[in-house]
């Protein structure tokens, strides 16, 4: 597998990080770390620095043996020329020495990243019997939430929520060819589903949360801005709401500031990842929904398999 060396820094590209991180191996190494004792809440926090024409999006972290961070560019007029809203890629360093050790595509990294820690949830929250997926969105997210959620339930079903008809077609024909049952759907369908996956850019709730069922899933991806949110009020205070960190959240996850400026529920209502994990999920008796908006643990966690995995292969 060709790679190129600078300064004895390996550069793994977009197309080669599925080759050194499945969906499965990413999901295990997460739900590892946290039964290993890494504690979210003494993340570093992210930080987002303004330039002329977008954003300088930094995510440092440290764990154990290595320190590393992401740094992404988004650039929002970029679709005018055809070019992608987020670039960058992430370094990783030996801890001790803080010796640069790889450089990692971000986005690749990004991409399996975030649906991983959807599904380490799905995979505590979710019954068994879970077998229909409703996804919102029809972007490289809800691709690789499909991907993810097909990884820790045995799939029958997946229906698909896009905006754009000929897009939303044409992504249910992707999944179609990736061996799923998929079909067009509306937000309706949400009253039917197991899972719910929320991976778009919508600054407002995408269905009714009173139509969901008891039993159900629900996660939201899709922001990590305070006034934006995927799922209503209704939603929220039906649910038992679980996520990454309570502060993290409280700064970022719109779906919660807002549910908890609106009364829907409280700070304390909130329960994490890590205990989910470690302790297993509390009683419950309507849905539970996961909101993520993604933390630079993650990306450590997930980009150290990576270098592990290209080591241990000597490419």
């Amino acid at each position: 597998m060709p790679l190129t060396q600078d300064h004895d820094i390996a550069v793994i590209t977009a197309d080669q990080v599925p080759a050194h991180l499945s969906m499965n191996r990413a999901i295990t190494a997460l739900e590892q770390a946290l039964r290993d004792g890494l504690d979210p809440e003494g993340s570093l926090p992210r930080s987002s620095v303004p330039l002329a024409r977008g954003s300088f999006l930094l995510m440092p972290s440290e764990h154990g043996r290595y320190a590393g961070v992401k740094v992404l560019t988004v650039a929002p007029e970029n679709h005018k020329r055809r070019l992608p809203k987020i670039q960058g890629h992430y370094l990783l360093f030996d801890s001790d020495t803080l010796r640069p050790l790889v450089l990692i595509d971000g986005v690749s990294l990004t991409a399996i990243r975030t649906p991983a820690i959807s599904a380490l949830a799905i995979h505590h929250l979710a019954p068994t019997r879970a077998v229909s997926l409703l996804v919102f969105g029809t972007g490289p997210q809800a691709l690789y939430h499909v991907r993810a959620v097909a990884a820790v339930r045995e799939l029958t079903t997946v229906t698909v929520v896009g905006r754009s008809q000929t897009t939303t077609e044409g992504f249910v024909d992707r999944l179609r060819a990736e061996g799923h049952d998929a079909r067009h759907g509306t937000a309706t369908d949400v009253g039917t589903a197991d899972v719910i996956a929320c991976c778009t850019s919508a600054r407002e709730p995408l269905f009714d949360g009173s139509l969901v069922s008891d039993h159900a899933v629900v996660v939201a991806i899709g922001s990590h801005e305070a006034d934006a949110r995927e799922v209503d009020d209704v939603l929220v205070a039906r649910s038992l709401v679980y996520v990454e960190d309570v502060q993290t959240a409280l700064r970022e996850a719109g779906d919660v500031i807002i549910g908890i400026e609106h009364g829907a529920i409280t700070r304390e209502d909130l329960q994490t990842l890590s205990d989910l994990v470690r302790h297993g999920a509390t009683p419950r008796r309507g849905p539970a929904f996961f909101k993520s908006v993604g933390m630079g643990w993650q990306d450590l966690v997930t980009a150290s398999v990576v270098y592990e995995d290209f080591r241990s292969l000597g490419t």
